[in-house]
């Protein structure tokens, strides 16, 4: 383990514009003994991060308070608006199902953006600055969106679209060691193959490498600061997944290399916004679970066996219109 070494402010706010973030650097000098409890409740390492969210977002509550302005939703690598697997005879399926009616009942008006599922930053950046400008029609927006955003922001800057804040959640501002795993396990003699393969079936690649930690570090970060005038929050999740879940290996990967994590992208690399914009790091909750995607299967089961239900996606994008709200948004 790294020890925790002061430094001047430059050299603090070099590094944590760019690299380690202040958590993560007190997170480097604690010792694995933190993680010796039971479940990721007890994980005393998530003190170093800031605020913990347990189950405040468990139930929706009766009262939240409405944004001045519009919330824009943008959907993460490999995401969609709405996937039609039967094209017209079934219903689509909707990425942001539930959210983004719960948010309109709350007098909210909610924009939803698709951009290219897997392509560069680049690429997502100008489509979602298009989007928004066509649909927002010069109005001011919060965005709740990933690492395009951030770019559009600071290097598209588009004239039509005025944005007053972007949160992240669990965004990889400072990328993935499960995504410097999948490339190492590759191999750069067999990159090539893998993509032209992927291209077949019509699957971008342009941001599968831009996710390294190595990429995001030396690369986007120092390339992209935050805008003036533009509030940034972000919010990180941690869980234990058990052997049988989807995100057992990769979390293992990020584990070993980064800490608490939400089965792909770590809390330390989560943060964003300085001490005041990172807003806590949700327990118990899983990279799937964030955009409400949770196995019904599984909490039918476990409301059978009285085990109680901690996080609700519904509640949380609630709650961070109603933390826009409060922030004069």
């Amino acid at each position: 383990m790294r020890a925790y070494l002061p430094c001047n402010a430059s050299k603090f706010a070099a590094r944590y514009a760019f690299g380690a973030c202040p958590a993560q650097l007190r997170y480097q000098s604690t010792t694995q003994k933190a993680y010796e409890s039971s479940g990721t409740n007890n994980d005393t390492r998530l003190s170093s991060f800031g605020r913990t969210i347990k189950d405040e977002y468990a139930t929706i509550r009766e009262k939240y308070q409405t944004p001045k302005h519009a919330i824009v939703l943008a959907h993460g690598l490999l995401g969609f608006d709405e996937l039609h697997i039967a094209g017209k005879w079934l219903p689509g399926v909707h990425y942001w199902r539930g959210i983004t009616n719960a948010l309109a009942a709350n007098g909210i008006e909610v924009i939803t953006a698709s951009v290219p599922p897997s392509g560069s930053i680049e690429e997502r950046a100008k489509a979602l600055g298009v989007q928004i400008a066509k649909r927002a029609g010069g109005k001011s927006v919060n965005i709740i969106a990933g690492l395009d955003c951030r770019y559009m922001i600071s290097r598209l800057k588009p004239e039509s679209v005025k944005v007053l804040s972007l949160t992240t959640i669990a965004t990889p501002h400072r990328g993935s060691a499960f995504a410097d795993y999948c490339f190492k396990r590759i191999g750069t003699d067999r990159l090539p193959i893998v993509y032209k393969a992927l291209k077949l079936v019509h699957i971008e690649t342009g941001a599968f490498e831009q996710l390294t930690r190595q990429f995001m570090t030396e690369v986007f970060n120092p390339k992209t600061p935050d805008a003036a005038g533009v509030r940034y929050f972000s919010y990180g999740a941690t869980f234990t997944p058990s052997i049988f879940s989807s995100f057992h290996q990769s979390h293992r990967i990020v584990e070993a290399e980064e800490g608490p994590n939400d089965g792909l992208v770590s809390v330390a690399s989560s943060i964003w916004g300085g001490e005041d914009g990172y807003k806590g790091t949700l327990v118990g909750v899983s990279h799937l679970d964030l955009i409400n995607w949770t196995n019904r299967l599984r909490w039918f089961f476990w409301r059978m066996t009285g085990k109680k239900r901690e996080f609700n996606a519904i509640a949380f994008y609630l709650d961070i219109a109603d933390m826009l709200a409060k922030e004069g948004l």
